[in-house]
């Protein structure tokens, strides 16, 4: 497989189209955004908007499709939600069905489609600035953490925030903060720093999602709100069905990272 950092999102997308890559998605595109997804019956769709709304850090809204429309109009002019992600997750009453690579067998006109923003988005200004990203160094899947910080419950809809890890040598956090405050749209600024059981979390090596990564001497382990927390909130929720991205498998927008900044 070429290297697909510098391959344009449509390019990748054709190749997640044709089964030719299901893998994590941190680094492919660099310089375009990704992101989250979660597609809900109608009759949910309301309460989980409002979510979205009362949750900006954990829940990000880029684009929310009309009932049954399966192609974006903000983030690509051509690209299928049924298709174009590397792999989904199937939700039925809470409890994951399973994992498939396309959705179109399932698909139901009364679908909502919500895209959220994605902490992928703003590593190439952390890589930029000579930021390490540790899981895209070691070509894993961004470790990932249940919180014991709530949400602020909508509907059916409530639980706590999931977080993304990323070690910064110490002299380096304040530059990711203030790189990552740039972008609101796609997470913004971390949730907390440090001490990880100040926020609930045991074990930095045994994440709920994705991979462990090395964590070097002296370096700090920073949190940054996630978009895996809607999967935990339907787990709890219990909708009927919910079809989301599988953690780390996102959606590759032709939006670039420096116009969600912007937003």
């Amino acid at each position: 497989m070429r290297d697909l950092t510098q391959v344009s999102p449509k390019q990748i997308r054709n190749l997640i189209r044709k089964g030719k890559w299901d893998q994590p998605t941190a680094g492919l595109a660099m310089g375009y955004a990704q992101a989250n997804l979660v597609i809900l019956p109608e009759k949910y769709a309301f309460d989980f908007l409002l979510f979205c709304q009362r949750n900006p850090k954990p829940c990000p809204l880029l684009e929310v499709l009309e009932p049954g429309e399966h192609r974006t109009e903000f983030l690509s002019s051509d690209a299928d939600i049924r298709t174009d992600l590397p792999r989904y997750n199937i939700y039925r009453k809470g409890r994951l069905e399973g994992t498939v690579k396309e959705i179109k067998n399932i698909w139901e006109n009364d679908f909502v489609t919500f895209l959220l923003g994605c902490s992928f988005s703003f590593e190439e200004a952390l890589l930029r600035s000579k930021i390490p990203v540790r899981h895209i160094e070691e070509k894993r899947n961004v470790p990932m953490f249940i919180s014991s910080i709530p949400c602020k419950p909508s509907g059916v809809f409530y639980g706590p925030m999931v977080v993304t890890m990323r070690p910064i040598p110490p002299d380096k956090v304040s530059r990711a903060v203030q790189i990552t405050s740039r972008y609101a749209s796609v997470h913004g600024a971390p949730v907390h720093i440090g001490d990880p059981s100040k926020i609930g979390i045991k074990n930095l090596k045994k994440p709920d999602f994705g991979d462990p990564v090395t964590i070097k001497k002296g370096e700090v382990p920073v949190f940054w709100a996630c978009g895996v927390t809607p999967q935990v909130v339907v787990m709890k929720a219990k909708p009927d069905l919910c079809i989301t991205h599988t953690p780390g498998h996102m959606f590759i927008s032709d939006l670039l990272n420096e116009e969600l900044a912007n937003l």
